[in-house]
């Protein structure tokens, strides 16, 4: 295929914007892509037209994700574009990881040891005698010692993401509006214990893996040519999504050259919470001068009424982002008089939503924290609807996954290891007997198969591949993820674990004062954050959007009365003028949202 008709292909059923992002050489390069735009075919199509006109050599390309499911994503639909070599595409922190052992591997040294969770270190120094602070709200109850480590571990791992040290996180805390959580001085003194300790053990933590890449390239010359000459094009996807350790290490594998093409969204910052930098989007051109950016804003995921509404939510004009999908019906609101009619109700709807050619993974219960979606769990169960929560489970802690790790644990060295995936691979492709079938004696086949490819790319990505390795590096690159599995089942999830995914229906429920937003979100750019939290929750819909609240909420032993979201108002203006128009086209669609914006009155929404 010549050139020209390479092109042709990778532009084919790409709108105006995209090709621009495609296409051009500016470097480097920002795409500000909205939700449902098309941010995944455009960074992989740039990827592949470049590889395809010489500006950039497949293997020396390195794409940085969030989650290997995202990264296995980009890496399919690069092959499916035919690319003669592939590119690397791993997490941070796999990258990280990759890095120091091939390292450690050329000094002739043993590789980093890493943690497997900070808990049990933490367990270790945290005294019996530990402070919280008092919680406040219908949600108070006395603290157990697994709160405290749970928190501290979340606090530490916020202030590492900061690249804040234990004498600078109180200030840092009490900036963050983090002070209080837990006791200052507990989180302080555990911080400064934990770090002493991993230095005694010759141990790290993950987050670790970033900072001590960084480090080393900063510190020595030669390792840092050869990790920038061994990946020269460097991709970013879901930019807003990034730490200032991340950022760090970034910058440090740049260095002096400007070859980088990031993609993210402002609208979509929902990590700050966990140490994301929020404003990583929108001062990108300071950071990187000279830099191009390009902005997409045709939604080809939601229909004109879910577009509608969400926009409201975050406060924009809902006529501004353009949608190519059919029309669909316009979203509802409902208010429950308890959280149990709550879950009873979106039951019912669950059950009338499934039908042919719409299967139960079709449908997604959203909801702004774990605890919220216990409820639907217990109802679901009882209606024999089947479900997953979270997005899935841990793929190392299936049963199957388990088996094959003790298996590959027995391997000695780099030879017996590669043997035994070879092994593997050998018996997933041949027939399942009766007696395997009847006994379940190979396990999960899509977790084996998920689990292979896991492990096919570690032996990519290691000079010398170890089974003790593959543990530490499997860790490391599944650090965000969840195995979906493969049974027809309705998701439950928070709105964090959403982001990313999309279904025909989706119910965002518990819709109140206290949770949209949340009774921690205190200082503006927590509520902001919340706010652009709530966005992504309602853009997750294709088709139908259903929202609710309850005016009555069970807590334990206690029954406590609620409010409505502050953010419904807005969002029930826009529907309302929807409904009321009920305006069949795309264009009297987009009519209705002006309307409805003009009497809502501009300040409204804000």
């Amino acid at each position: 295929m010549t050139a020209d008709a390479t092109t042709r292909r990778l532009l084919a059923g790409c709108d105006e914007s995209q090709r621009e992002a495609i296409m051009t050489d500016a470097a480097p390069l920002l795409i500000v892509a909205g939700a449902g735009s098309g941010k995944t075919r455009v960074l992989t199509r740039r990827i592949a037209r470049r590889a395809a006109d010489g500006t950039a050599a497949a293997a020396r390309t390195l794409a940085l994700t969030f989650t290997r499911r995202a990264a296995g994503e980009l890496r399919g639909r690069l092959a499916a574009l035919g690319l003669p070599e592939p590119v690397t595409a791993g997490t941070f922190h796999s990258v990280a990881l990759a890095e120091l052992r091939r390292r450690a591997f050329d000094r002739d040294e043993a590789p980093p040891v890493v943690l497997d969770s900070k808990l049990r270190l933490i367990a270790r120094i945290l005294p019996d005698r530990y402070a919280l602070a008092p919680r406040d709200g219908p949600r108070a109850r006395p603290a157990g010692r697994g709160d405290v480590l749970g928190t501290i571990a979340a606090e530490i791992e916020w202030a590492k993401a900061r690249l804040v040290t234990p004498a600078q996180y109180a200030a840092a805390a009490e900036g963050a509006g983090r002070a209080g959580v837990v006791d200052t001085e507990l989180v302080v003194s555990t911080y400064a214990a934990y770090e002493r300790e991993k230095r005694r053990r010759r141990v790290l933590d993950f987050d670790d893996l970033l900072q001590v890449v960084a480090t080393a390239i900063e510190q020595e010359p030669d390792f840092a040519s050869a990790a920038r000459w061994r990946h020269r094009h460097r991709f970013v996807d879901e930019l807003q999504d990034a730490t200032a350790s991340q950022l760090r290490l970034l910058d440090a594998w740049l260095g002096d050259r400007d070859d980088l093409c990031a993609v993210g969204d402002p609208r979509q910052a929902i990590y700050g919470w966990n140490g994301a930098v929020s404003d990583v989007v929108e001062t990108f051109a300071e950071r990187h001068r000279g830099a191009r950016v390009i902005r997409l804003e045709h939604n080809y995921r939601s229909s004109a009424q879910v577009v509608a509404v969400a926009s409201s939510a975050r406060g924009a004009d809902p006529t501004r982002t353009r949608t190519s999908r059919a029309d669909g019906p316009v979203p509802t609101l409902t208010a429950y008089a308890s959280d149990d009619e709550e879950a009873a109700g979106v039951a019912a709807a669950l059950r009338r939503g499934r039908r042919p050619g719409r299967g139960w993974t079709a449908l997604a219960v959203l909801a702004r924290t774990n605890a919220q979606l216990v409820a639907f769990e217990l109802v679901l169960t009882s209606s024999g609807i089947p479900f997953r929560t979270g997005g899935g489970t841990a793929l190392l802690s299936l049963p199957a996954v388990r088996a094959e790790l003790e298996r590959v644990a027995d391997a000695t060295d780099s030879a017996a290891f590669v043997a035994c995936l070879d092994d593997l691979a050998v018996r997933l492709r041949s027939p399942r007997t009766d007696d395997e079938d009847r006994s379940g004696g190979r396990g999960d086949a899509a977790a084996l198969d998920a689990f292979a490819e896991l492990a096919r790319e570690y032996v990519v990505d290691d000079i010398r591949p170890t089974a003790a390795g593959f543990q530490t590096w499997a860790r490391a690159a599944l650090r965000n993820d969840a195995f979906p599995g493969t049974a027809d089942a309705v998701t439950l999830s928070t709105f964090h674990r959403a982001k990313g995914l999309e279904w025909p229906v989706v119910f965002v429920t518990g819709l109140e004062d206290g949770f949209v937003p949340i009774a921690q979100a205190r200082t503006r750019a927590a509520l902001d954050e919340e706010r652009r939290l709530l966005y992504v929750a309602l853009s997750r819909a294709r088709e139908e959007l259903h929202c609710s609240w309850a005016a009555s909420r069970t807590f334990g032993a206690r029954t406590v009365e609620r409010s409505p979201s502050p953010h419904l108002e807005a969002i029930d203006a826009v529907r309302r003028d929807l409904e009321r128009l009920a305006l069949p086209d795309r264009a009297a669609a987009r009519a209705g949202i002006a309307t409805s914006r003009a009497l809502l009155g501009a300040d409204r929404d804000r």
